[in-house]
């Protein structure tokens, strides 16, 4: 009997393992602007490297695959070679033994799909198509383009106005964005390929607690050209469209329904996430341009809207999505069931709710159901529970908000699908009725929930807050005459609402995307003021009064990521005092220190290497 040993035959894979993580974060920090052809290589290259070579279709056939895409990416085939592609990776897809082989070839056929234009063009034109080119990650991935690198060289050599005037080059709120962007430019960093990607939101909050956006000069005005804008929404992306418009030296008027700017970073993120006195840092700045007319409480119906279109030379429509979404089921209406929409905007107002001694479910798994769910704990809610008829992994919140949610005493009921509400003898809501669910089919990239064989479950509760979604209240500009799809407003790729081309109306933000982020919003409205001016006849040119320093060694010692920490959950759910604490210097520096400057020595420093708006 021969001896067995408690180590893998194959002692190797450890070390293959640490490559592997290497290989990892060199995934997560793909370019931007890379040729998916190329990219699609990569990965069945990588597919075939791994094949056990017991099954013939993926042991030769995934090379022979391999070979094929590089024609194809080298611009050496034509047509004819496509059908070959895809017949020879349906074959390996049917006859693969594992999933080695059978997912590498599917993979290889949703590319055919997804790219089929570039496809296209490598076998047509003999060429990538225009768009495809290498650009710096974290300006390509904000959807504002904010210059990154320069405003965290900027912070790193102490100039903070200077790092302050460099975002409201593409983004006029500063301020907001350090505090609720999700920061997508981090997606991309190539920073993590050493290490982790720069804490860029944390830098660029360290600046705008040195000093306040509002004692930061805005640049100087163009002369006035007497065109008028209309602006309808005073929400991220109208202001953004309205700053803009004002500095190339257009009139603005600022046609907002609620008590106050803002949209729905006041109406929408309670004040432990983002203090309310530093959005008005935000909006004091953009005001200060001068051009810029405020109409508050000013409703906008059809009729008003044809005035508008009528007496001004350009008008932009983003209204947002303000309105809540009521699950349609028994006694939805009932007392005390009201939209996350309802109570956000309530405490926009400063109408704090008392919610002392109450149990309280939130319906949703989104970041608003965790906004809910936490503004509940600190209204004095006795029990605090999020129901979400999916898995906690499939909860579209970030998971820093679940984290800490679940830290303040929040209860997470997943796969619980809402079913009904009891009533009191007042009408008011006093059981949420759920029906326990599993995960099924994956569709979307996530499990659709099915009913699960079991009974359902009797919530009692006080009051049931649903974060559902939320709508857009497009009736009236329907009405109007824009074109709608669901609830959305149309426009094309300009903005310019769809049936109105070349007319100087243009559409964009949550109204015409969806409920999305706030610097979606923003870089909506940046546009929007770009081709407005372009309609208008003109092509401003904006200088922001700060230059990026030059750029320094690259450190390349791996070096942990100096993370933003939060007050203690204990002393934190008592108050709607902001939840962040502040970065200290030294962590500040390490992080600038760590940025990889790649305007400098990638890609950034070739011609068509950026993508800049003026």
């Amino acid at each position: 009997m021969s001896k067995v040993r408690i180590t893998p035959n194959a002692g190797v894979d450890a070390r293959i393992a640490t490559f592997m993580e290497k290989f990892d974060r060199r995934i997560g920090a793909t370019p931007t602007g890379m040729c998916p052809i190329a990219f699609q290589v990569t990965l069945t290259e990588a597919s075939a490297a791994q094949t056990c070579g017991k099954c013939i279709p993926c042991r030769d056939g995934l090379p022979q695959l391999n070979r094929m895409l590089c024609r194809i990416r080298d611009c050496e085939a034509d047509a004819s070679l496509l059908d070959d592609v895809r017949n020879l990776a349906t074959m390996i897809r049917d006859t693969s033994d594992c999933a080695i082989g059978w997912e590498a070839a599917t993979a290889v056929l949703e590319s055919l799909d997804v790219f089929a234009d570039e496809y296209e063009s490598h076998l047509v034109e003999h060429s990538c198509k225009p768009e495809i080119e290498m650009n710096l990650p974290c300006e390509a991935m904000c959807p504002a383009h904010v210059n990154i690198p320069a405003y965290i060289a900027l912070v790193g050599e102490g100039d903070y106005a200077g790092a302050i005037k460099m975002i409201r080059k593409d983004n006029p709120f500063p301020t907001s964005c350090a505090f609720i962007c999700e920061n997508p430019c981090e997606i991309r960093c190539r920073r993590q390929i050493v290490d982790a990607p720069v804490n860029i939101r944390g830098i660029k909050r360290f600046a705008v607690d040195q000093i306040a956006a509002d004692k930061v000069d805005v640049p100087e005005r163009a002369p006035r050209t007497n065109r008028k804008i209309a602006v309808i929404g005073g929400g991220p992306s109208g202001l953004t469209c309205a700053y803009f418009s004002a500095l190339m030296g257009h009139d603005v008027t600022v046609f907002e329904s609620r008590k106050q700017l803002g949209g729905m970073m006041r109406y929408g993120i309670p004040a432990y996430r983002f203090p309310r006195e530093r959005l008005d840092e935000d909006i004091r700045a953009v005001l200060s341009v001068g051009g810029i007319d405020v109409k508050l409480e000013t409703e906008v119906d059809a009729e008003m809207m044809q005035r508008i279109v009528d007496s001004y030379d350009a008008v932009y429509l983003s209204i947002g999505a303000h309105g809540g979404k009521i699950l349609k089921m028994d006694n939805a209406q009932a007392g005390n069931v009201m939209s996350a929409v309802q109570l956000l905007r309530g405490i926009g107002d400063g109408e704090t709710p008392d919610f002392t001694g109450k149990k309280v479910a939130v319906v949703g798994g989104g970041n608003v159901a965790m906004d809910c769910a936490r503004t509940a704990v600190r209204a004095g809610a006795e029990e605090v529970s999020i129901v979400y008829r999916r898995r906690r992994d499939d909860m579209t919140a970030l998971p820093s908000e679940i984290e800490a949610a679940v830290a303040e005493g929040v209860e997470l009921l997943t796969l619980q699908s809402p079913a009904g509400i009891e009533v009191d003898e007042d009408g008011n809501c006093c059981a949420l009725l759920v029906q326990p669910q599993m995960a099924g089919p994956i569709r979307g990239g996530r499990p659709t929930p099915v009913d699960a064989s079991k009974p359902q479950v009797r919530l009692d509760v006080d009051i049931i807050l649903m974060a559902i979604g939320q709508s857009i209240e497009s009736a009236e500009f329907a009405k109007f005459g824009l074109e709608t799809d669901r609830d959305r407003l149309v426009s094309n790729d300009f903005l310019e609402g769809a049936g109105y081309e070349g007319k100087g109306l243009f559409v964009g933000g949550e109204c015409q995307t969806g409920p999305a982020t706030v610097i979606r919003a923003i870089g909506a409205g940046k546009v929007a003021a770009r081709n407005i001016d372009e309609y208008l006849g003109y092509h401003h040119k904006l200088d922001c009064g700060a230059t990026a320093p030059a750029a320094k060694l690259n450190n390349r010692v791996p070096t942990g990521r100096a993370n933003i920490t939060e007050r203690p959950a204990r002393e934190r759910k008592h108050d709607f005092l902001c939840t962040e604490n502040e970065m200290s210097l030294e962590e500040i520096e390490q992080e600038c220190g760590r940025c990889l400057r790649c305007d400098h020595y990638g890609c950034g420093n070739l011609e068509g290497g950026r993508i800049q708006y003026a």
